[in-house]
């Protein structure tokens, strides 16, 4: 049964002239103070989702993005700042690109926001899909089997840290600690302090390409799965294989249990005037996602995504979105049917999640944050509470 809403917010600022006929990607560039703009976008959404009763706002962690696009560094930085001006809306990090991180940070970095924010954060981690941070920061994306080997136990360090009062560890990448003497001993063993509130901590990654490779690692470790921006027929077949991966690992779960399902959405009277809305955004997003290979709107573009190949910024259409239930564009009324029919399809699944293209302006965004809570949460959240 769905009961719980959320919204992602990747970190893009106000653009000008969106769509395909507008200003290039790559000549995009804007003046410190329009960058961070994000900050004060990110607290209007806080403060929206905080009041509608929305679960959690989801943000993304990238880097050096002059563009305008993806413009937040440090998640649990700014959950700290957002949750003194909240009361109760969850910040999730989706995803910390641990990559850029040395994981021991990483870990201090969430366990301390974790404290301050009195359990408010969300812990997700992803590999990252830019060259242009992820290498920046000295560590491998270009080459995927570098990348996915180093993440792997980079997540493991962090997973024993939060879990184990001391822990050591000994991999290809990392020796911790170092057996170097300290104080008339010699390190054998480290403590994470602080370490968070409470473990074991929920981890989120998402499911980009939908390999058995990353699903098993996923079980393995009990990561929960966010599927966004999805084709349905993907969606169904990277469902099942999660359940199956889960089983293997001993846990049984409802289809649709332990994932997050998300969708791009636009609210209107009429389906064609949600499209129209939406269209120059959808056509922003294609326009810089694209050449990174990180649409998912049909199987030729996930086929392209587990190949880090790059797609053409045309080859996808919104009414293609709307068609194959990556985009839900329509009256309320109609994505609530659509819901409750994913009720149906899977019983487990529990949490949706709402986002908007690249390119959003903010008030467009806090108008359908409004609509979609009072139009559409209520056939859901009245329902959990009977």
């Amino acid at each position: 049964m769905i009961r719980r809403f959320s919204t992602l917010y990747v970190g893009h600022i106000e653009l000008e002239r969106c769509g395909l006929a507008g200003t290039p990607a790559d000549d995009r560039r804007y003046p410190n103070q329009r960058l961070t703009e994000v900050f004060d976008t990110a607290a209007a959404l806080a403060e929206a989702t905080d009041a509608l009763g929305y679960e959690t706002l989801w943000l993304a962690e990238h880097h050096f993005q002059h563009e305008g696009y993806e413009c937040i560094p440090n998640i649990p930085m700014l959950a700290v700042h957002l949750a003194q001006r909240t009361r109760r809306v969850k910040i999730g990090c989706a995803f910390n690109i641990v990559p850029t991180w040395h994981p021991l940070r990483l870990a201090e970095d969430y366990a301390t926001a974790d404290i301050l924010t009195g359990g408010r954060v969300v812990f997700g981690v992803g590999r990252g899909y830019h060259s242009r941070e992820v290498e920046s920061f000295g560590n491998p994306l270009l080459d995927a089997e570098a990348n996915r080997e180093l993440f792997e136990e980079q997540v493991e360090i962090i997973l024993k840290a939060f879990g184990q009062e001391s822990f050591a560890h000994r991999g290809k990448h990392y020796t911790l600690p170092p057996e170097v003497p300290y104080r008339g001993y010699r390190l054998k063993e480290l403590t994470l302090v602080p370490r968070p509130r409470q473990t074991p901590v929920e981890v989120w990654q998402p499911i980009v390409s939908g390999s058995g490779r990353s699903l098993d690692f996923m079980a393995r470790h009990g990561i929960k799965g966010v599927i966004s921006a999805t084709a349905e027929s993907v969606v169904e077949r990277w469902l099942r294989d999660y359940q199956d991966a889960a089983r293997r690992h001993g846990r049984a779960l409802a289809l649709g249990q332990d994932v997050i399902l998300g969708f791009r959405m636009s609210i209107d009277d009429t389906p064609a005037g949600a499209i129209e809305r939406a269209r120059p955004y959808f056509e922003e997003h294609a326009k810089f996602m694209a050449p990174l290979g990180m649409l998912r709107y049909s199987e030729a573009h996930v086929t392209a995504v587990a190949a880090r190949q790059a797609q053409s910024p045309t080859g996808a259409t919104l009414e293609n979105g709307v068609a194959n239930r990556s985009w839900l564009c329509g009256p309320s009324r109609d994505i609530v049917a659509y819901l409750k029919a994913l009720e149906t399809k899977y019983p487990g699944l529990e949490h949706v999640m709402i986002a908007w293209a690249l390119g959003t302006p903010r008030d467009l965004m806090l108008e359908q944050l409004g609509r979609f809570a009072k139009e559409v949460m209520p056939a859901f959240t009245s329902t959990a509470a009977a």
